[in-house]
């Protein structure tokens, strides 16, 4: 058809330059829409998802915490294991620790996906608002670093001296519950026996947070096309399936850290001589006596809890801030 008919026209200049600035456009108003999740959204939704996570997986990681510290090869793997804790101290015992594990779940990931945020933010471009793979790495090593110093270690020290006791009646045992144990490790060990295992536990979580955030944001754009700020709510089995992937990898890159993690926070000052002076120390000394593959002891639950836990945890938090994100934008359009 010519340009003329029925009044049409031909394009003018100033219409076809207005069509070629349309994909800065998009990446500008996507860069709006990436800012437009607060950070408190994320914590809170990271925080109720660490809740859900806790009650579902609290009998993987007493399986974990008591492979790893089973030097004389009392069980014989992970379904040994949770069987012979349920013999010996019942069913409960499988969820020895769930308040300081479920307490520190909520504040960790608040503490994680908040800071995250924050970083993201700090690391984006000023004017297109595009992170780069090299500033998300570097976002979730910072918010693994923080939770690490701030929430984890504490609270893993005593959920691994509560997890480590043998029995249920409380008269045998030296710690009563989370309270009565933090107050007895500050009485014996001063207020910095609470940090026990800190350098592996940063290493640990630095790493896990770096990769963890990265393969997160990989998956869902690969998988489902989805961005951050695009108003697009994924399916929860959508999250659940991107959230397992991105769980995967830490686990096996920081084994050793998660080892040593836990030989240190089991130790305790009051008992005499420390086995391990401190995170090197304790490589090299698992490693001289029980060979390399200890060093990585307890990966199969792991595997079995963290995956999952991802799963479960971002299944919650995206559905929550997916709903702000879209709930915002229709905000906007309106």
């Amino acid at each position: 058809m010519a340009f003329g008919e029925h009044g049409g026209s031909p394009p003018t200049a100033g219409a076809a330059a207005a069509a070629s600035f349309k994909p800065s456009t998009t990446v500008m108003t996507r860069s709006r829409r990436e800012e437009s999740i607060p950070p408190y959204v994320k914590a809170v939704a990271g925080s109720l998802g660490g809740v859900v996570e806790a009650s579902c997986l609290q009998p993987i990681d007493v399986i974990k915490t008591r492979l790893q510290l089973d030097r004389t090869g009392q069980y014989r793997g992970i379904a040994n294991c949770g069987m012979t804790v349920i013999r010996t101290e019942g069913v409960r015992a499988l969820w020895k620790g769930l308040t300081p594990f479920a307490t520190h779940l909520t504040l960790k990931y608040a503490l994680r996906l908040g800071s995250n945020a924050l970083f993201q933010s700090a690391f984006k471009d000023s004017e297109t608002g595009h992170l780069s793979q090299h500033g998300r790495l570097v976002s979730g090593f910072g918010a693994g670093v923080l939770e690490a110093l701030l929430i984890v270690t504490p609270f893993e020290v005593v959920k691994i001296r509560l997890q480590q006791q043998r029995g249920l009646s409380p008269g045998l045992l030296k710690y009563k519950g989370p309270i009565h144990c933090a107050r007895m490790i500050i009485r014996e060990e001063g207020l910095f026996g609470l940090w026990a295992g800190a350098a592996p536990t940063v290493m640990r979580n630095g790493t896990n947070q770096a990769a963890m955030f990265s393969a997160k944001n990989a998956f869902d754009g690969i998988l489902w096309k989805k961005h951050e700020g695009d108003g697009k709510v994924l399916q929860p089995w959508q999250s659940m399936i991107s959230g397992f992937l991105a769980g995967t990898v830490g686990p096996i890159c920081t084994g050793p850290f998660d080892v040593v993690k836990t030989r240190l926070m089991a130790q305790s000052k009051s008992g005499g001589d420390l086995k391990y002076n401190g995170m090197i120390h304790a490589i090299k000394t698992i490693y001289v006596e029980e060979g390399l593959l200890a060093l990585w002891k307890g990966l199969l639950p792991r595997l079995m809890r963290i995956p999952p836990g991802q799963a479960i945890m971002w299944t919650v938090a995206d559905q929550i801030t997916g709903l702000y994100e879209r709930r915002y934008l229709q905000n906007n359009l309106l």
